[in-house]
C-alpha cells in the first residue's frame, strides 16, 4: 500500500468574493504522485488540534512553500513591514504539527516556508528580508513572474557539507539551486544541523540531528524541478522510501492489534 503523505495548506482568498480556502499548489500533489510514490492528503490550516488527530494516520509530511511569511510573534522578531502577507491559521497548525511529527518519527520534508517553520518550531529565528541585509544576495522571486522558467532556473550555487545526506544525494559538494524566498534562517535552532549554504552564508539545507526518523528541510524548491534536477528527484525519492518504510511498520502494528 502506498504511503499517505500529508501536505500543509495555506489560507488563500479565491473567487470574486475573496472566500477563504485551504489550498496547496498542484506541484506538491504531483511530486507526491511522482517520485515520492505516495497518496497526497491535503491538510487544512485548522489549528493546533489537527496534529494529534491526523499524525497517527500519516506516513509522511511535506511542509510547503508559500507567499506568506511566518509571523514574527513566534520567534520574537520585529513586526513585518506593512503589506507583508501572513497566515496565522497556517502557523497555528504547522508549528505544533512539526514538533509532533518529529517526536513520533513520522518522515518530514520541509520546503521554503516550511523550512523556515521547521527552524521556528524548534526554537530558531528568522531574517525577514534577506535582500535588505548588508553583504547578502537577493534570494527573492523576480518581479516579472510571467516567465515560467523562474521557478526552475538556477539562481545561485549551494555548498554542501561533506559526508552529509545532501552531498550524497547530489554526488558532490557544490550544486546550483533555484531561489524564491525573502525570509531565511537567522539563528539556527539548537536541534538543527546545517548541511547547505548559499554563497552569502544563507543556510539552504538542514537536518534534525536527534530525530528518530527522516527529518530534513531545504530552502529552495525541489518540487519545481525534480523532473530535470537529479538532486531534487533524489531527495523526494529518499523521503518517499522513508515514508514507505514507515507505512509498512504502521500497517504491521495495526494488524497485530
Amino acid at each position: 500500500m502506498k504511503p499517505l503523505i500529508g501536505i500543509s495548506c495555506c489560507i488563500k482568498a479565491f473567487g470574486i468574493f475573496g472566500t477563504p480556502n485551504h489550498a496547496a499548489s498542484d506541484s506538491y500533489v504531483r511530486v507526491v504522485l511522482g517520485p515520492v510514490n505516495g497518496i497526497p492528503v491535503l491538510l487544512p490550516a485548522a489549528g493546533e488540534s489537527l496534529a494529534p488527530q491526523i499524525l497517527p494516520r500519516l506516513d509522511g509530511l511535506i511542509l510547503t512553500g508559500s507567499r506568506s511569511n511566518v509571523c514574527p510573534e513566534y520567534y520574537e522578531g520585529p513586526a513585518h513591514a506593512e503589506g507583508t502577507p501572513e497566515d496565522h491559521a497556517r502557523d497555528a497548525t504547522t508549528l505544533p504539527l512539526i514538533r509532533a511529527a518529529i517526536a513520533a518519527g513520522v518522515p518530514l520534508l520541509a520546503i521554503c516556508r516550511g523550512f523556515q517553520e521547521l527552524n521556528v518550531a524548534l526554537g530558531g529565528s528568522l531574517d525577514q528580508r534577506i535582500q535588505d541585509l548588508p553583504g547578502r544576495i537577493d534570494h527573492s522571486t523576480p518581479a516579472d513572474q510571467r516567465l515560467a522558467r523562474i521557478r526552475t532556473a538556477k539562481a545561485h550555487g549551494m555548498r554542501l557539507l561533506p559526508g552529509s545526506l545532501m552531498a550524497s544525494l547530489a554526488g558532490g559538494t557544490e550544486v546550483p539551486v533555484n531561489s524564491l524566498h525573502n525570509q531565511g534562517i537567522r539563528r539556527l535552532a539548537p536541534r538543527l544541523v546545517a548541511e547547505g549554504w548559499a554563497p552569502d552564508g544563507t543556510i539552504e539545507a538542514v537536518r534534525v540531528k536527534d530525530a528518530p526518523g527522516f527529518a530534513y528541510g531545504v530552502q529552495w524548491h525541489p518540487e519545481y524541478d525534480w523532473e530535470s534536477d537529479a538532486l531534487s528527484r533524489a531527495l523526494f525519492e529518499r523521503f518517499g522510501a522513508a515514508a514507505a518504510a514507515w507505512a509498512a511498520r504502521r500497517h504491521m502494528a495495526q494488524a497485530a492489534e
